[in-house]
């Protein structure tokens, strides 16, 4: 099956964007109401399993600039990035087959499709990411805000009990391959929600998850974290991670004109401090919206990687205590596993 055409199954649908722009395509028969979200785009040509399961795509419309969706499994949980589908909908050229959208529905997460994605992609870019709405109107509408929620498990969870020294996983909506690739390490995992004071506990490092929304709004995170680096012990930040620790470590952020979502962007290690290697450059997986503010990093941080497309912060660390971050993915699902290596690096502060 490809392309479904509107009949008994399909019928006319519109995404309208708040700058007035609509693009007509078609819509299960299921969906009758309007559906809200910040329209963001995909670079991937594959992963849309991780991808839509991803955590920080929470209130999220999510447009997949490759135009053939839904012709292999989605049936493999290992793959997935936590137990549903987080995204606010879901934007494609062609859908293949009916796995997909059963799934969709069964998740209730909205569909448009016979979009042209081409289209759409060039208008974000340009334009910026953006407000939208799915529905059956053809008109377009007055912006509405869109609210992003927090993802994070209720109480702390422990891996790996049959080790004594711990890890602090600070869950602010990981991707569940972070916490695989922890597992391969000879150390007690504990994942703890985001608000979660462990600062006083015994530790040998911290590893800050990805998540979705803007990183100032994790106050609390941030707090916790500042009492934690007194103690100077081992930190890894991961995407949201990342913006938490230069946040924390006094530094700001800002948001993006469009973000960086996909697994080819690429990355040059900026400086690599007590690393022999100089200007490695790497293919990474990315999600995210916002970035480091280079200019308010404290003189004791620097920038350890760099966007080789916009030259924006990829991570930070700071010049002489075990602290760094990455804002790119390395567990790699999605994605090229060129960055995997920084665990080890972790493991080797621990």
């Amino acid at each position: 099956m490809g392309n479904p055409k509107r009949g008994s199954f399909f019928k006319e649908g519109y995404l309208a964007l708040s700058d007035g722009t609509v693009f007509k395509g078609s819509i299960p028969s299921w969906q009758s109401e309007k559906y809200f979200g910040e329209v963001v785009f995909n670079t991937g040509m594959t992963g849309y399993v991780e991808s839509l399961t991803d955590p920080s795509y929470s209130g999220q419309i999510l447009v997949f600039t490759y135009p053939l969706i839904g012709n292999y499994d989605i049936q493999d949980t290992s793959v997935w990035e936590s137990e549903k589908i987080h995204a606010a909908g879901v934007v494609i050229s062609e859908v293949y087959g009916t796995a997909f959208t059963e799934w969709l529905r069964e998740q209730k997460i909205p569909l448009i499709t016979g979009i042209d994605t081409r289209a759409l992609t060039k208008r974000l870019r340009s334009q910026g990411t953006m407000a939208g709405a799915i529905s059956r109107e053809a008109k377009s509408y007055k912006p509405k805000a869109v609210s992003v929620k927090f993802v994070s498990i209720p109480k702390p969870i422990v891996y790996n009990e049959q080790f004594k020294k711990k890890i602090i996983l600070v869950d602010c909506g990981m991707k569940m391959n972070i916490l695989r690739s922890l597992r391969q390490m000879p150390y007690r995992i504990k994942r703890v929600p985001r608000g979660y004071d462990y600062s006083g506990e015994d530790y040998v490092g911290i590893v800050l998850s990805n998540g979705p929304g803007d990183p100032a709004n994790y106050v609390e995170t941030v707090a916790v974290l500042k009492k934690a680096l007194k103690k100077n012990r081992p930190v890894f930040g991961i995407c949201l991670g990342s913006q938490i620790m230069a946040l924390a470590a006094g530094a700001k952020t800002y948001k993006l004109k469009f973000g960086h979502r996909g697994h080819n962007q690429p990355v040059i290690e900026a400086q690599s401090g007590k690393r022999e290697a100089k200007n490695n450059c790497y293919i990474t997986s990315q999600n995210h919206g916002y970035a480091v503010d280079e200019k308010t990093l404290p003189k004791d941080w620097y920038v350890n990687f760099r966007n080789l497309n916009d030259n924006s912060v990829e991570g930070v660390a700071h010049k002489t205590k075990p602290f760094f971050s990455v804002q790119f993915h390395p567990e790699a699902c999605p994605g090229p596993t060129d960055t995997k290596w920084l665990f080890d690096e972790f493991e080797k502060l621990l």
